[in-house]
């Protein structure tokens, strides 16, 4: 019983990770259509903010769910008014656009906090249940995750902002029309994207020893975990999320780790090839 509740954790922590580490993704992306190859680097700049403004005495949570999300939020703002908002509609400049970025910020990271690993100490401690020890800071990393996706849908469904937001990235031109500034909204909305790859990156941060090339180990599983929702925002973001972080964490426990990525990989090839264009284009029609 103690083990079937410990992997009933772990597979939960890994479904809640993979939504974490997508959001921001899901938004740019997802609503906007960029194809973001700078997502990791988003990641790895929240967790280098975090762990600078712990360093500088601010309470870790603050640097993880308020600092490092307005931080590179700024960041990403900065990079959509110099570079992004001129590449729009155009799918290859983007993707070679966000790849230079990647390597710039890789390059100014290593400038500033040198190439060796850093990290902070996790804040919650872990506890043994039965014969296991579980990492209680896991816990904390599931209720991020839902808190997160509750206000997701909450901004997009019942709010103004949300549907102005949604409509402007269908129909850009009816909404100028209707006196709302496309411009505007595709700013924010890069801004509210990578405000959450800053989260995602700070809130895993005390679990990795960060590196200035640590967003490469995120952008293959957001990129995948994104595609294959499919169309839908949220209910693509969990249907994935939930599929991949419970295949990964069944071989994990029942093979090894390095099996548990093979098999998420190849649940995804297989899905992408029977589900094109993604679950939620199949099943959840209509939600959000």
């Amino acid at each position: 019983m103690d083990y079937v509740a410990v992997i009933s954790v772990e597979v939960v922590y890994a479904v809640a990770s993979l939504v974490l580490i997508s959001a921001g993704l899901a938004i740019v992306f997802g609503m906007m259509k960029v194809i973001n190859l700078a997502h990791g680097e988003f990641m790895m700049m929240g967790g280098y903010a975090t762990i600078t403004a712990v360093n500088y005495g601010v309470n870790i949570f603050v640097a993880m769910l308020v600092v490092a999300p307005i931080v590179v939020g700024l960041i990403g703002l900065v990079v959509e008014r110099l570079v992004i908002r001129h590449l729009y509609g155009r799918l290859v400049d983007t993707m070679l656009a966000t790849w230079g970025l990647s390597l710039l910020f890789i390059g100014l990271a290593t400038m500033i906090f040198g190439n060796t690993t850093t990290g902070i100490s996790t804040p919650i401690p872990g506890f043994t249940v039965g014969g296991y020890q579980i990492n209680g800071y896991n816990f904390f990393i599931i209720l991020v995750s839902i808190v997160l996706l509750v206000s997701m849908y909450a901004v997009l469904k019942g709010t103004r902002l949300g549907l102005v937001a949604r409509g402007a990235m269908q129909n850009p031109e009816m909404a100028a029309a209707l006196g709302y500034s496309p411009d505007k909204i595709y700013m924010a909305t890069f801004f509210a994207g990578s405000a959450l790859s800053g989260l995602a990156g700070a809130v895993l941060a005390p679990l990795v020893g960060l590196v200035p090339t640590s967003g490469g180990a995120y952008i293959a599983k957001a990129f995948i975990t994104v595609i294959a929702g499919g169309p839908s925002l949220i209910a693509g973001l969990m249907s994935s999320a939930g599929l991949f972080g419970l295949v990964n964490q069944l071989f994990t426990f029942t093979v090894s780790p390095v099996m548990g990525e093979v098999a998420l990989l190849i649940a995804a090839v297989i899905l992408l090839r029977l589900l094109p264009q993604g679950v939620t284009a199949r099943f959840f029609k209509g939600k959000m």
